[in-house]
């Protein structure tokens, strides 16, 4: 059974955008008021977007937006964001009931006079319960928005550094992959070329195993040509090679159009395989075997780059 060859539709030069690695490592610093932060994003290979997302007590209503703006920007890759945050200067505040520590003071030393105990010190008159306060210092629900606005902004270009990075190992790859299948191209001229694929050379050595056949043993022509015939048609490799060329222009044009191209190749990359085993289980010649091979290695190595990929 034929299987349609995979191809893919040219988008304009203003639509396009570059291929994109998967692996990427953005530091970002920023400060708002009296807090200091600073976000740490890496992101690695992974079958989809898996964000994992760590923040310090207090600051998890970032998380809901957190996520979202990593899936605008990301498609694929296995994300770990971490938000560090410090407040400078004083955080608490001390508060003293003035009007209740003199009454005790008061209450305390008449007492002590009365018992002819010794007068009460200060430092035990504020251990006592309610005398002293220590108190968070207080921030406004304007100054809190703007500070998670502020940290938002920061990690904003959190993701643009990540994505520069992993658009300049994209870059990379692209390069790399294309190499790839210059390669397997030259290797499918190379098949092109081969004498023994040809269609008098395959009949050639088809007629002498017959010749062969026909001296050692009483054959039935028909028969015999039948099976010639079949012989023939397993030995022709030209369907192969010619979607082996689809795919390669398949293979360009997903390079050529960028974007998050990483499934789709890899789709590409298994049909690569199975024409090049096809190829190799119908060669008729040592050559054309070797070539089948060294295809094969060939999708091997555009294979595992591709796993780079978004």
């Amino acid at each position: 059974m034929k299987r349609a060859a995979v191809t893919t539709n040219r988008v304009p030069a203003s639509a396009r955008a570059p291929l994109a690695s998967m692996t990427g490592f953005a530091r970002v610093a920023g400060s708002h008021g009296p807090w200091r932060f600073g976000w740490e994003v890496r992101s690695v290979n992974g079958k989809g977007l898996d964000l994992r997302l760590r923040l310090p007590p207090g600051f998890e209503v970032l998380e809901a937006d957190v996520r979202t703006r990593t899936g605008q920007v990301l498609t694929r890759g296995s994300v770990s964001a971490t938000l560090a945050a410090t407040r400078e200067g004083e955080t608490s505040t001390v508060r003293v009931n003035q009007g209740a520590l003199e009454a005790l003071y008061r209450t305390v030393s008449e007492s002590a006079r009365r018992l002819g105990a010794p007068e009460p010190t200060l430092d035990a008159l504020v251990a006592v319960k309610g005398m002293v306060e220590i108190a968070e210092a207080d921030e406004g629900e304007e100054e809190r928005r703007a500070l998670m606005s502020a940290m938002l902004s920061a990690f904003d270009r959190a993701l643009g550094e990540l994505g520069a990075m992993r658009a300049r190992e994209g870059e990379a790859l692209n390069a790399i992959l294309s190499e790839r299948l210059d390669a397997i191209a030259a290797l499918l001229v190379r098949a092109e070329r081969l004498p023994e694929r040809g269609v008098e050379a395959i009949k050639a050595r088809i007629a002498e195993q017959v010749r062969v056949l026909m001296e050692a043993a009483t054959l039935d022509p028909d028969r015999l040509h039948q099976e010639a015939v079949l012989a023939v048609t397993k030995a022709d490799v030209r369907e192969e090679l010619d979607r082996l060329s689809a795919h390669i222009a398949a293979a360009r044009d997903l390079l050529h159009t960028g974007g998050p191209a990483g499934r789709r190749l890899d789709f590409l990359a298994q049909e690569f395989n199975r024409e090049a085993n096809t190829l190799c289980s119908k060669s008729n010649s040592v050559a054309l075997t070797q070539i089948g091979l060294d295809l094969k290695l060939l999708v091997d190595q555009f294979r595992e780059q591709i796993q780079n990929l978004e």
